[in-house]
């Protein structure tokens, strides 16, 4: 909870949603924004049913005179939401809701645009459709005008690849790169450079936002059992970085190495649990069907969650036919056209 509220105060920062925008947005019109006009919108809003958005952020920023604006979710969980796209629907339309209640119009009457960015800092990859028309059955001919048109715009972390933020100041790339450290050299270098470019007055919110974010949520959880000096600025965050790095980079190591070998058995126990399920499922089709098809088999291989495998186990005793088993695999999406048995 606290690395999500740290990590999310670090957007309210102009400074930051300026960096995400020109670093990694690549779209033509982000070169045409004024991003001196950058403003948060209120953080609360509220449609005609009550339902509120507290959490994500809302900015607007102007091109050629008139707003645009951004509307940025911060996602944490680990799990892939498959219908993602509907969720943003549901908040741009709330947002538009409250656009119109307080007359935020263009000068001929119109709805401004919203660009909805989902920064997402997950470990697994990214697959769920960023279009909400792919979540929607196209239908006979003449229903595909009625599926509803919004996308949204997917940053995962760990698919932007390595930031080089030592070429240029970018305040997002180098809090995605502490995020995606994989050695303590990695923080201390990155922490040098946001010495020298936080060092005005003006960004003493910012520097220390990153000062807090680095000594209660980032390094403990990199160090654990290492007692760490209180700090109060950045400057004190490097010296203490920079004093213990030899010792505390065999710490990060070992603690790395401690994760690595328990996922690894964590992943093995998982590996072997779906084997087996996968096994039990192909037996049953075969006591009671004889030979099972190859692409049936290929289908059931391909499956890795337990609790499918077990849907499909009971399945399995109860189906009328091989034919019938593989006709529900391809309708729930566990197999293409070519699966059905001749």
């Amino acid at each position: 909870m606290e690395h999500d509220a740290s990590y999310k105060q670090f957007f309210s920062f102009r400074e930051m949603i300026a960096d995400l925008l020109r670093g990694f947005v690549a779209e033509p019109w982000v070169n045409e924004l004024d991003l001196s006009t950058l403003e948060r919108v209120s953080g609360s809003y509220v449609s005609d049913d009550l339902r509120t958005r507290e959490d994500d952020m809302v900015w607007r920023v102007q091109i050629e005179g008139r707003w645009v604006y951004v509307y940025l979710l911060l996602e944490f969980q680990r799990r892939v939401e498959r219908f993602m796209a509907v969720r943003v629907l549901g908040y741009v339309a709330l947002l538009y809701q409250d656009l119109i209640r307080q007359e935020q119009l263009t000068p001929d009457s119109r709805l401004p645009p919203v660009v909805p960015i989902v920064l997402y800092s997950g470990d697994r990859r990214w697959t769920a459709p960023v279009e909400v028309g792919d979540l929607v059955w196209q239908g006979p001919a003449g229903l595909e005008v009625y599926r509803p048109q919004l996308r949204y715009l997917l940053l995962a972390e760990r698919e932007l690849g390595e930031a080089t933020i030592l070429e240029t100041r970018n305040l997002a790339a180098a809090l995605f790169r502490l995020e995606q450290s994989q050695d303590l050299e990695d923080v201390v270098e990155v922490v040098r450079q946001l010495v020298k470019w936080l060092g005005a007055p003006e960004h003493a919110d910012i520097r220390r936002a990153f000062v807090i974010w680095l000594s209660r949520v980032l390094l403990p959880e990199r160090l654990p059992g290492v007692v760490l000096p209180e700090v109060q600025d950045l400057q004190e965050v490097r010296d203490m970085l920079e004093t213990g790095v030899v010792d505390w980079t065999a710490k990060w190591k070992e603690q790395g190495l401690q994760q690595g070998l328990q996922q690894g058995l964590q992943q093995g126990l998982q590996q072997g649990l779906v084997q087996a399920a996968r096994e039990d499922v192909l037996a049953v089709l075969e006591v009671r069907f004889g030979v099972v098809p190859e692409a049936v088999q290929a289908a059931v291989e391909r499956i890795t969650e337990v609790q499918r495998l077990k849907q499909l186990h009971r399945r399995a005793i109860l189906v009328p036919s091989v034919d019938d088993f593989a006709r529900q695999l391809v309708a729930e999406g566990d197999g293409d056209g070519q699966l059905a048995v001749e």
